[in-house]
């Protein structure tokens, strides 16, 4: 589940052009868009707005007000604010009724929170990101990485102790359900 990152340039033809020309060396999209379009995207994800003035509304912005521009540099500063922007969204997912820090990998709810181990989090995260039950199967391939015919416990037994964690803090026994068709997290 790859999101396209894109760069939005505002008030910068020049620098629109130049980043245009080599976009194949790229490893984000760049466009250039005008103030009225500004707007439309402000709460868009994976973007980063270049521009030469400050606008209050945009999280993810890097200004320009010294010249001439390093070029290399530039695109590792663009690339760095990704990687903040990515971090920030990781911090508060939401599950169910709960938030899901993947950064600090706890499950959050009011004054409460639970620490979870890594394969947990992957858990919570692949059942969260997957529309309706995932079969054992899936969540042994998806999660644990790899495909077998011989009959394992694994996931259930990951399943169940998770269970009981978020039972015993959050008095919750039914955040992960069950059917004949798999596990899913309650809406």
């Amino acid at each position: 589940m790859s999101l396209i990152q894109s760069v939005i340039i505002h008030k910068f033809p020049v620098l629109f052009s130049i980043l245009n020309e080599i976009k194949s060396s790229l490893n984000f999209d760049v466009k250039n868009i005008n103030s009225d379009d500004l707007i439309k995207i402000q709460n868009k994800k994976n973007i980063v707005i270049v521009s030469g003035d400050k606008k209050n509304f945009f999280k993810n912005q890097i200004i320009i007000d010294d010249y001439p521009i390093n070029i290399q540099k530039f695109i590792e500063l663009i690339n760095v604010q990704f990687l903040k922007n990515k971090f920030s969204q990781q911090n508060n997912l939401k599950a169910g009724r709960y938030y899901i820090n993947l950064n600090s990998r706890k499950m959050i709810l009011k004054d409460k929170s639970l620490k979870l181990t890594e394969k947990e989090m992957k858990i919570i995260n692949f059942l969260n990101n997957t529309n309706g039950p995932v079969s054992i199967d899936k969540l042994q391939s998806k999660v644990w990485g790899y495909k077998s015919k011989l009959e394992t416990h694994t996931v259930e037994t990951h399943v169940y102790r998770l269970r009981k964690k978020i039972e015993k803090k959050f008095n919750d026994n039914s955040f992960i359900l069950s059917s004949k068709n798999g596990y899913k997290i309650q809406e």
